[in-house]
C-alpha cells in the first residue's frame, strides 16, 4: 500500500458503533479494513471515508457466522499486504425472546458471531501482533456482561465471555506488547434494538449514549492500555451495583429494566 499509515480492522463496520469506530480511527490516522455482511453497504461507507485525512479504506464482505469466514478474511487481508495494527472486534448481535421460544439456529448463531468468531479473530491477529511486538485489540462487550438478563440469556452470557476473555488476554499478551481492552457499553443509539426486536422502557432509554461517545471511551481506554472500560457515569454505577446483589435478584431487576418480565 502506498502510504505508511497503520491499519485498523473493524468487524460489524456498517452498524452504528462500527461506523463511529471507522470515523474515529480515520481521525486518529489509521487506514481501514471494513468488514460486514453486505457488500453494497460497505462500499457506500468506504466511498464516504476514502480520502478523509488521506486514509485508504478497503472492504471485505464476510458473514462471521460461517465456519471458514475468519480464515478467509485473514487470507484476503494478507493478500493485500496489510498488517493489522488495531483490531476492533465489534461484530455481534442480540435477539430478544425467551430461550426455548426462539429457534436453535438463532441462539447458536449468536454464539457463532459473538463468541466463536471473536475468539478466532483474536487468535489470528494477536499472533501476528505478538510476532511484531506491537498491536491493539478492542473487544466490544456490553454492560450485559455483568449480570444475567432474562430475554437475552445467550446474548448476556456471550458478553460475559468476552469480558472474561479480554481481561485474561490483557494479562497474557502484555509482555508481547499487544494491548487488549474490553469496552462494555450500555444502551446506545444504534440499530441494535431494532434488530433485536426490542423496545426499551423509558428508564433504559433515558440513559442511552451516542455511538460517538461510546467509541471515544473505548478507544481512549485501548490506547491508554487499560484492560476494560464502561462508558458513561450511569453505566459505571449500574455495573458497580451488580457486585452488591445475588444473581437471582439481578436477573429480576434486569427483567424490569429491559422490559422483558412476562
Amino acid at each position: 500500500m502506498a502510504n505508511e499509515r497503520k491499519w485498523a480492522l473493524i468487524t460489524g463496520a456498517t452498524g452504528g458503533l462500527g461506523r463511529a469506530f471507522a470515523g474515529a480511527l480515520v481521525r486518529r490516522g489509521y487506514n481501514l479494513v471494513l468488514t460486514a455482511r453486505k457488500a453494497d453497504a460497505l462500499e457506500a461507507m468506504a466511498t464516504e471515508l476514502r480520502g478523509e485525512h488521506g486514509a485508504e479504506v478497503v472492504v471485505e464482505a464476510v458473514d462471521l457466522a460461517e465456519a471458514l469466514a475468519c480464515t478467509q478474511l485473514k487470507q484476503r487481508i494478507d493478500n493485500r499486504g496489510i498488517f493489522v495494527e488495531t483490531l476492533v472486534a465489534n461484530a455481534g448481535y442480540g435477539i430478544q425472546g425467551r430461550f426455548i421460544a426462539r429457534s436453535r439456529d438463532d441462539e447458536v448463531g449468536m454464539v457463532d458471531v459473538n463468541v466463536r468468531a471473536l475468539t478466532e479473530l483474536s487468535h489470528i491477529f494477536a499472533g501476528d501482533m505478538a510476532d511484531r511486538a506491537g498491536g491493539h485489540i478492542l473487544l466490544v462487550a456490553s454492560t450485559a456482561a455483568f449480570q444475567p438478563i432474562p430475554g437475552y440469556a445467550v446474548y448476556a452470557a456471550s458478553k460475559a465471555y468476552v469480558l472474561a476473555f479480554g481481561h485474561a488476554l490483557h494479562r497474557e499478551l502484555a509482555r508481547r506488547k499487544v494491548v487488549v481492552s474490553v469496552t462494555c457499553p450500555g444502551p446506545t443509539q444504534t440499530p441494535f434494538w431494532e434488530r433485536a426486536g426490542h423496545r426499551l422502557n423509558p428508564m433504559a432509554a433515558a440513559v442511552m449514549m451516542t455511538p460517538e461517545a461510546v467509541v471515544e471511551a473505548g478507544l481512549n481506554a485501548l490506547y491508554a492500555g487499560r484492560p476494560s472500560v464502561v462508558p458513561g457515569v450511569v453505566n459505571k454505577l449500574i455495573t458497580l451495583l451488580t457486585r452488591l446483589f445475588p444473581r437471582s435478584l439481578l436477573a429480576l431487576g434486569a427483567s424490569f429494566f429491559m422490559s422483558n418480565a412476562k
